[in-house]
């Protein structure tokens, strides 16, 4: 068929394809994401719009786990995902501690952890983090896991599927990053600590 940039068709799936891979763990974006890309080097749907549309997704699934956990608790959310065939308790707990760890920042740093990214949003909805401090850092670190993956996808046309395989370097040089994001941030508060007595005599 024609060319079709911005195809409503191509913009819904994408849609679906982000809201899946959000809410539903076993829907790896690393697969999702560089097939879409795929499919907008073949014209089948704008590279732009592939973003865009994914990304709103990723936003409208984080949302629906936020809901989960602000309306159902730690306990409750926790029992009934023992019970789900395609969520790992233990996945949960990675998030939880994610969070614990990192607070708001999670928020936006997940994004970029595989099976992280998906679930930090229940922790983020227990704790009652700000909506307007959670949409924000959800939509940047969405924006920027997609896009990555999605160009990848669209320069590798039809070999998209070695992104997949690359994903894995990709989170150890996010977690890498982030260790040392808040290393510097400790010395920072440490140093500034230490230079008020100064000041003061």
């Amino acid at each position: 068929m024609g060319h079709r940039p911005d195809g409503a068709d191509g913009g819904a799936g994408c849609r679906a394809s982000g809201r899946a891979g959000e809410s539903v763990p076993a829907t790896p974006s690393e697969v999702i994401l560089p097939l879409a890309g795929f499919a907008a080097s073949r014209g089948e749907l704008g590279l732009v719009s592939a973003i865009v549309f994914t990304t709103l997704g990723s936003i409208v699934g984080a949302l629906a786990l936020y809901g989960v956990g602000a309306g159902l608790g730690r306990d409750r959310t926790r029992a009934i995902a023992e019970k789900l065939p395609l969520v790992k308790v233990r996945d949960i707990d990675k998030a939880e501690d994610w969070f614990n760890r990192h607070g708001p920042k999670a928020v936006l740093i997940g994004r970029l952890v595989p099976v992280v990214r998906s679930l930090i949003s229940v922790p983020a909805g227990v704790e009652r983090m700000p909506v307007g401090l959670f949409l924000p850092l959800t939509a940047i670190g969405s924006l920027v896991w997609n896009s990555l993956l999605i160009v990848a996808g669209y320069q590798l046309g039809e070999r998209w599927h070695v992104v997949e395989s690359s994903v894995g370097v990709f989170q150890k040089l996010v977690i890498a990053g982030a260790v040392a994001a808040v290393v510097w941030f400790v010395a920072v508060k440490i140093r500034a600590r230490r230079s008020d007595p100064e000041k003061v005599k």
